[in-house]
């Protein structure tokens, strides 16, 4: 099996997340109705990312959380073993605001859904937008996002790995085949996505 293929390295990342940035600031409305909220987990260190960006490229201060979805999730009943669960951090009011709703990975639009509906939970927001920082295509939802840092054309059977130095010690976001094992249908699909909260810690190594 060929190695992955690395189409973000740590500096296109950094730069793909600037832009990103200045999309936000620009595009997401009034600062003191805007709130960043991460998937965790590699979304939620997006999220951190893009909050501290804001703060020292726009001088903008805005809420930051983070999202836990295992349970949210529309095969949570079929996958096997129980869910990596982490905890959920929205520690403000969400009401009437303009959520931006970070993840590493856009695929099917499962995951997405799944943090809507987390999100909503809490709150009623006056706008939901999403910021991802690659999209592979694929969709089974409608749902489209706001901000991407890179489109990636895949087939299906391929699967993107993104590493962030807070959990994995490097930046990159790399492509490549699934590797072969044994698993049902819904197990596939979410590995074919990225390395995500909700799905099995796979090494691409």
């Amino acid at each position: 099996m060929p190695d992955p293929k690395v189409v973000l390295d740590g500096d296109e990342m950094r730069r793909a997340l600037t832009r990103i940035t200045h999309e936000i600031a620009e595009n997401a409305g009034t600062p003191q109705q805007l709130a960043l909220v991460g998937i965790h987990r590699r979304g939620a260190v997006l999220a951190a990312r893009l909050h501290r960006t804001l703060a020292e490229l726009h001088d903008i201060d805005v809420p930051l959380g983070d999202l836990d979805i295992a349970f949210y999730r529309d095969d949570v009943t079929l996958r096997g073993g129980a869910p990596v669960v982490h905890a959920t951090h929205l520690d403000f009011d969400i009401d009437g605001l303009t959520i931006v709703i970070v993840d590493d990975v856009l695929f099917t639009g499962r995951t997405v859904r799944a943090a809507i509906d987390a999100l909503f939970d809490y709150g009623r927001p006056a706008r939901v937008q999403l910021a991802v920082l690659a999209d592979r295509g694929h969709r089974e939802l409608p749902i489209r996002p706001d901000y991407v840092g890179k489109n990636l054309p895949t087939a299906h059977s391929e699967r993107v790995w993104v590493r962030v130095t807070e959990i994995d010690g490097d930046d990159s976001v790399s492509i490549g085949e699934q590797p072969h094992e044994v698993l049902g249908r819904q197990d596939a699909d979410r590995l074919l996505q990225s390395g995500g909260p909700d799905a099995p810690e796979v090494s691409a190594r």
